[in-house]
């Protein structure tokens, strides 16, 4: 057998071998992926991604819907809040989905403010006075009596928008925004707590610089009672109720919002 043959077949045995090594590493690998399940993608979602993911209940939609086809906000960015799922939606001014998220609300249930609440002090607040407003709000930016930046929602109930504050850990704020459940979403004295990344990436980039409107559904009355115009033909004026649009610019209350 000549040396150029004989050196042939010992390339071919070679090759041979090498596939034979590579298709057992293959089948051991896939043998390994098969135990584990299916492979997860590594890079996390946006958490604004996530957040959008939330459907809006049947009354939001309704509401949203109203808003659109009558542009009530008049170009403007808009929340609204459902009370009953314990949760917000933000909306730039061309009316499209920026965000979601669970939110804090006050102890007590009900759709009006206390008369005169926003002048009390906080510790004179009983706790069946502990509400979160229903209506339509402007909304704009503001700080509290401590320097923190918030959003005004109701200047003369004292009811703001701000981040959730851990300041008191047997209330357990941090935990009840993370539990599935809307039960335990009732704490504050009033004022909306939101997510601090959520505040931060969706709620000040849409609210800080313009005007904008909240649109807080009713857990006790019914939509068509609190915003009247739902009712009637698209083209009618803004809901029953209403208050101005605008505002003075970054008013400080001096006794800081009904926190926390």
């Amino acid at each position: 057998m000549s040396s150029r043959r004989l050196f042939a077949m010992l390339s071919l045995r070679r090759l041979a071998g090498q596939s034979c090594l590579l298709l057992i590493l293959a089948l051991a690998l896939a043998s390994v992926a098969a135990a584990r399940g299916p492979m997860r993608l590594r890079t996390a979602m946006p958490a604004a991604a996530l957040a959008q993911t939330a459907a809006l209940s049947s009354e939001a939609q309704r509401l949203v819907s109203w808003v659109r086809a009558v542009d009530d906000s008049a170009g403007a960015p808009f929340a609204v809040i459902d009370k009953r799922q314990a949760r917000l939606w933000v909306f730039d001014g061309r009316g499209t989905l920026r965000g979601s998220t669970p939110i804090l609300l006050g102890a007590a249930r009900g759709d009006r403010s206390v008369p005169g609440i926003g002048t009390r002090p906080i510790n004179q607040i009983r706790r069946w006075e502990r509400t979160t407003p229903a209506g339509r709000f402007a909304i704009e930016p503001g700080r509290n009596a401590r320097g923190e930046d918030i959003f005004w929602v109701d200047y003369d109930a004292a009811i703001s928008m701000h981040r959730v504050r851990a300041t008191n850990p047997a209330e357990r704020r941090l935990q009840r925004l993370a539990t599935r459940s809307v039960a335990d979403n009732r704490i504050s004295y009033g004022c909306i707590n939101v997510p601090v990344a959520f505040f931060e990436r969706v709620i000040q980039p849409q609210f800080g610089r313009a005007r904008g409107v909240v649109y807080i559904l009713p857990e006790q009355g019914s939509l068509q009672g609190m915003f009247a115009s739902l009712a009637a033909r698209a083209g009618e004026p803004a809901p029953t109720g209403s208050r101005p649009l605008l505002l003075a610019a970054a008013q400080v209350r001096k006794s800081g919002s009904r926190h926390p």
